[in-house]
């Protein structure tokens, strides 16, 4: 029988597991502090539980902690990127990005990814699995543990594709946010998609704060299909309708991804199509210049060619941003580090 995993139950949940096994209600407060807030790596940690309580809940039930594979800390602006094992062994990374605003962790939410895009390291390979609410808080935890520093920005970003794992997303955000936890925001969390038209819907329904980040890349259909597969599915009219739907029931700003790849989509043009697009939304834009990847041949546009662009979409009147390379020299984009230790470790290789 799979042991129920502690770390991913609600506070409700937890009360009612505990009572219903013959415990008192006040526990559940405990337990859930010591995990979400103090952030214990085990039970033998929980020095304000019965000794006996504890080796209870070891034997019952499944503790999530990650364990860190590998950190490698940038020179260059103090970013630090995380390689964690899972339970089952499948490795994920994660990234502590440091702004004189706070820190920022970027998260992975599922072990691969389906979606394909072509210029993104995460895709090759595929999916492996979903990562658990529990496996998706343990990153910040472990950063925010290993670093000494308060996490105050979280960005579900990483390897994965956020809305194939609804769920598990869900329940962690709410998990998150919670006033017993770690209490982050919700306006303090970001949620990227490349474009799940029902994800998307379901999650204007849901009453939270938080900023959606769609992975635009490019402003025609033809041209989105080129880089994007998930564009065979849904068509970009049908994913701005539902990013304006749920602009219109969130109140919620929503942040247009945008990917420079030299000459794909980097052109005069582009850049006044996108601002139309930014526009009609009510969006900010973020300008990635593609980073490399070793297995794709996608390259960044020149200096110049970016700064007009970014140019362009501010006289038309949207506002623009430029996302700063961080962690460039430690493998910052997503899924290159993990790649580079499958290779490593003999785990797949250039299949992995």
């Amino acid at each position: 029988m799979e042991q129920i995993d502690l770390k991913s139950l609600t506070l409700e949940e937890l009360q009612e597991e505990l009572v219903r096994r013959g415990e008192k209600a006040f526990r559940a407060e405990q337990l859930y502090q010591w995990m979400h807030e103090k952030l214990a790596e085990d039970f033998s940690e929980m020095t304000n539980l019965p000794k006996a309580f504890r080796e209870w809940l070891e034997t019952e039930y499944e503790y999530v902690t990650l364990e860190i594979v590998e950190v490698r800390r940038s020179k260059l602006d103090g970013t630090c990127k995380y390689l964690f094992r899972l339970p089952d062994g499948h490795v994920i990374e994660s990234v502590l990005m440091r702004y004189h605003h706070g820190n920022s962790v970027c998260i992975s939410s599922q072990v691969g990814c389906r979606m394909g895009c072509r210029f993104c390291a995460s895709a090759i390979g595929g999916l492996e699995r979903n990562l658990r609410p529990s496996e998706m808080l343990e990153q910040i935890y472990r950063i925010q543990t290993d670093s000494g520093e308060r996490v105050s920005n979280v960005v579900v970003m990483g390897t994965g594709e956020p809305l194939d794992n609804y769920d598990n997303l869900v329940r962690f955000i709410r998990l998150l946010t919670h006033e017993k936890g770690l209490n982050i925001s919700q306006r303090n969390v970001t949620v990227s998609t490349c474009g799940i038209v029902p994800g998307i819907e379901r999650l204007s329904e849901e009453n939270l704060a938080i900023t959606l980040a769609l992975s635009l890349h490019a402003v025609t259909q033809e041209k989105r299909r080129e880089l994007m597969p998930i564009a065979n599915r849904y068509g970009l009219e049908e994913v701005l309708r539902a990013c304006g739907d749920y602009f219109r029931k969130t109140g919620r700003r929503l942040t247009l991804e945008y990917s420079l790849v030299a000459g794909a989509n980097d052109s005069t043009e582009d850049a006044r199509e996108l601002a139309k697009l930014a526009g009609l939304l009510h969006a900010h834009v973020n300008l990635i210049p593609v980073n490399p990847v070793t297995e794709r041949d996608f390259v960044r546009p020149r200096e110049k060619i970016i700064d007009n662009f970014k140019k362009n979409l501010e006289n038309c009147g949207i506002n623009a941003t430029l996302r700063r390379e961080m962690g460039r020299d430690i493998d910052g984009a997503c899924g290159q580090l993990r790649r580079k230790y499958m290779k490593r470790s003999g785990k797949g290789g250039d299949e992995c």
